[in-house]
This record gives structure tokens, sequence and C-alpha cells, in this order.
């Protein structure tokens, strides 16, 4: 729950025309969010300080979605200041689980143009996502248990050579949002330079794809050089993703506490995506 002295700061950005009225955004499991209605026009406030052991700054997220707006994504970045972001709003609904299964077709697209633009645009520096390295360092980050370690190695050495691409790196259902018209991809905390292969994983992982879905996919998505070797490292990588899921829940019920948000919950069941992965 905001205190009055944020929304007092909200209220009085330099960015408004006129008097703004604030309603709580949910959904977030790191931020503070609010709809700003300001005459007649609305906005999204994200609110969030840098949260250095997610590696998440937001002079990055801000460049990326800056750059994302660019591509033709995400909305326009209308203000900054510090721990305070100011975005248009997007009139639509985000997705469920579901949604991503029954939009694939138009997902891929999204995700081909966030590969192939987002980076050309970006400016100022940049992340560098690795996956196996978030893994590491949030089992030493939680104290977890240290095979975890052991079978982050394992799942990285199942990895193709593929090109550096900028990603988005957490496309969990609700950051699809779907206006009547179109798809936007929202949230750029995680935006860097990375792999293609974590995103089309975390797509499938947080979407719960099957097989069937898991193929569909990748042709969609490389045509047809879909070699076993690249289903294999997708596979590693589908299970990679859900241990990061996890881990990150148990970081963040450590250092966080978003008030409303069952971390320990979400830790249980991406653990459970991942064992089941795991023994596929």
């Amino acid at each position: 729950m905001a205190d009055d002295a944020l929304l007092d700061r909200i209220a009085r950005l330099s960015c408004w025309r006129g008097r703004v009225s604030l309603a709580p955004l949910e959904g977030g499991l790191t931020n503070l969010s609010f709809v700003a209605e300001d005459r007649g026009e609305k906005f999204v406030v994200r609110c969030g300080g840098d949260i250095p052991v997610h590696h998440v700054f937001r002079d990055r997220e801000r460049a990326a979605s800056r750059a994302a707006f660019e591509a033709g994504l995400s909305p326009e970045v209308v203000h900054v200041e510090p721990a305070i972001t100011v975005l248009r709003f997007i009139d639509g609904r985000t997705f469920d689980e579901a949604d991503m299964r029954e939009n694939l077709d138009r997902l891929v697209p999204l995700l081909k143009t966030c590969h192939r633009e987002v980076g050309r645009k970006l400016q100022g520096p940049s992340n560098m996502f690795w996956v196996f390295h978030v893994i590491r360092d949030y089992v030493r980050s939680a104290n977890a248990d240290a095979k975890y370690l052991a079978l982050a190695d394992a799942l990285e050495h199942r990895q193709v050579p593929l090109p550096i691409v900028f990603g988005h790196h957490d496309l969990l259902p609700g950051n699809f949002m779907d206006d009547g018209k179109r798809l936007w991809l929202i949230d750029w905390e995680y935006g860097a330079f990375g792999t293609p292969m974590f995103d089309l994983a975390n797509l499938s992982s947080n979407g719960e794809f099957d097989a069937a879905q898991d193929e569909r996919l990748l042709a969609a998505y490389f045509g047809a050089s879909v070699d076993p070797g690249l289903k294999d490292a997708f596979a590693a990588m589908k299970a990679a993703s859900a241990l990061r899921e996890a881990l990150w829940a148990m970081v963040s019920d450590i250092h966080l506490k978003t008030p409303g948000i069952d971390y320990q919950a979400h830790a249980r069941e991406y653990l459970r995506r991942f064992e089941k992965l795991l023994s596929s």
C-alpha cells in the first residue's frame, strides 16, 4: 500500500497539466503502480528504485522501454525521475496463461521484432542477461540448495551458439497486453542483450506450453532450421527458465516482501514446473 508521501509526490509531478486522480494498478510483483488521469488522458505511474539483488537498474529499464517504444512494442515513456516512471496508459487487457497458448502465432512476431529492432534503437549502457549466471547468483543470495548450481552447469552445457539479440527476459502473462487491435509487450526491468533462446523458453515455461506448442513455437521462430541440437538446447533452457523464476521468488521473499504477493507460493509453483521439465 502506498503511503501519503508517495501519493503526494506523484500528484505533484511536473508532467501533469492539472489536478490528477490516482487509482492503484494491481498485478505487479515488485513495483507499486498507479493509473493517473490528467485532463482526460490516462497514464501509468511505476514506482520503485533499483533492485541490485535482481540485477534491476531503472536507468537501463527506462532506456529499454524507450527503445521498445521506438520499435512499436511498448507505450511511450513521458516522464522520469528517481524511482518513478510515467508511461502512457494502454487501454487493453493483460494475458493469462491460456491467452499465451492461444495466441502463439501472434506472440512470435512480437518476439522477432523485439530481437531484431530494440537493440538497434537502444541508447546508453545496457545489461547482459545470462540465465545461468542469474541462477548461480540467486542460489547464493537465497542460500538455496547447492544442487541447483550443478543443475545449472548441466543445463548450460547443453546450449548451442546463437546470435546475440536484445531480449525481454520476463515473459510472464501479465507483461502482454491486447488492446483489441494489437499486442503490446510491457515492463522492461530485465531487458538486456542475450540469446534468443531464453525468451522462447521463458514464453513456453510461463505459458506451460505442451510438446506440440513447443514444436510450433520453434518452427515459427527458426523456420526449417530446428535440428535436434536446437531442440535439446531449448528443452534445457526451458527448465532453466522455470528454475530461475522459482529462485527469483525465493530471493524476493527475503529481500522485497511486496504487500499482497505470496512469493513462497510462486516459488513452489515454479519448482513444480522445473521438476516436471527436468524429469522429461
